[in-house]
């Protein structure tokens, strides 16, 4: 069964939240399925920094809905992006 890669911009709440903490919050909501394969920071403005990240999900999960709730519903998460999504066969 194929995998998918997602391509995730998230924002936090307040510039006062970092990456990593968003990065920590994010790892102990995330289904085990779901696998973080990369995550950078990324500055925004004015000492803003978004969290970039690649996640892999089943291809069974039917899309990315589900994900991007999981992350929105952590409390210093503002915004969710999927910025792309690729297919990967094994």
């Amino acid at each position: 069964m194929a995998r998918v890669l997602v391509l995730l911009r998230i924002l936090p709440k307040d510039a006062n939240i970092t990456p990593d903490h968003l990065l920590g919050k994010i790892k102990e909501v995330l289904p085990e399925k779901y696998q973080i394969m990369q995550h950078q920071s990324e500055p925004i403005a004015f000492g803003l920094e978004a969290l970039r990240m690649i996640v892999v999900i089943p291809e069974e999960a039917g899309g990315t809905e589900t994900l991007e709730q999981v992350i929105s519903n952590v409390e210093e998460v503002s915004q969710v992006d999927v910025l792309s999504v690729s297919r990967v066969i094994e």
